[in-house]
């Protein structure tokens, strides 16, 4: 299966360990970027393949030799879990060589319906673990998702190394996670407004707040958010990715905006709380395993487009202050009731 951007990767995880779980016998092969590797760890019977798009997986003839490389382990089905061009190209080879192929269904369609101006159809669409799972079945494959069975297979919290208990200490109570950043502007909580949060919940002594990011400039601005605060901690270039992800599932909650942060606490068995700027969590992509009412979504009586956009690329004039009808008080009065 051929897998790309970080949340992509991380909502396939819950899916693929519900797969181990449920068919021990079948042997996984997962095609992805080295990066990703970390996810996939501890899952059964599942192996996991280096794409190599710089080089030996490069271009057209490089999806060849990645064919080919795929072909020498006997594969007997090919779940495409991305869609594009290049695993389409796979998989097409795939079942001309004889062998069972199938596709997520991206729902391109009903994702229009939802995000266009006008005759807008407000509905929640299927969930990509849904559309995931909607594979397997048409390989052979049913898979069950529900609560009571995917809550057994989530992975045990990582132990914490010295190098991570050096950061965060070694008395802490409760572990708060807090990812303001996304890949669109019309995704993040005004800045602003996160420092409420981040405040309001410092004033409590048993709360460690840790703070993730990446790239320069989100380092600088954890850092502002953190200041003189001592239980509030910038995590963002301290530590490797690996590491990253077991002090991720040690948190007991997790504020993101609708990123691939979210996703990643999400498949740890952490509880999320997400939120919801131009985009909505009727769109599928919703944290998995998380209830509704941890999504807390801008005010659509006052911006009625929204949602405008499914990926948050797509700007409307008048829109950019909707995620100021989320209020810090809200943000705060739930993540404490997800503590208690």
């Amino acid at each position: 299966m051929r897998l790309s951007a970080m949340g992509d990767v991380a909502m396939t995880v819950p899916v693929l360990r519900a797969f181990a779980n449920e068919y021990p016998q079948v042997k996984i092969t997962v095609i992805s970027r080295p990066f990703f590797k970390p996810f996939f760890d501890g899952i059964p019977n599942l192996t996991f393949f280096v794409f190599d798009e710089k080089k030996r997986h490069k271009g057209f003839f490089g999806l060849l030799r990645l064919f080919l490389d795929l072909k020498e382990r006997q594969i007997d089905a090919f779940a495409d879990l991305h869609n594009v061009l290049r695993s389409q190209i796979i998989g097409n080879l795939f079942a001309l060589s004889g062998k069972k192929v199938a596709a997520v269904d991206k729902g391109r369609k009903e994702k229009k319906e939802l995000t266009r101006a006008e005759n807008k159809v407000f509905k929640p669409l299927p969930t990509m673990f849904e559309r995931h799972a909607k594979v397997f079945d048409e390989l052979g494959f049913p898979l069950d998702l529900s609560s009571r069975i995917v809550g057994k297979n989530f992975p045990q919290k990582a132990a914490l190394n010295q190098e991570i208990v050096l950061i965060i200490g070694e008395n802490y109570q409760k572990l708060i996670g807090i990812a303001p950043f996304a890949q669109y502007d019309s995704k993040v909580y005004p800045l602003d407004l996160m420092q409420k949060v981040i405040d309001q919940l410092a004033n409590n002594n048993s709360y460690t707040i840790l703070l993730f990011g990446g790239g320069k400039k989100e380092i600088a601005l954890l850092e502002s958010f953190s200041k003189n605060k001592n239980n509030v901690i910038n995590i963002a270039g301290k530590i490797k990715f690996q590491q990253e992800l077991q002090l991720i599932s040690n948190l007991d909650v997790m504020l993101s905006m609708d990123s691939g942060n979210a996703h990643i606490a999400a498949m740890l068995g952490v509880k999320v709380i997400t939120l919801w700027g131009a985009t909505h969590p009727f769109s599928g992509f919703s944290p998995f395993n998380q209830p509704l009412e941890n999504a807390l979504v801008s005010d659509r009586e006052k911006y009625s487009l929204l949602p405008t956009s499914v990926y948050g690329n797509k700007k409307i004039k008048g829109y950019d202050e909707a995620m100021r009808t989320i209020l810090p008080e809200t943000v705060v009065a739930l993540i404490q009731s997800l503590l208690l």
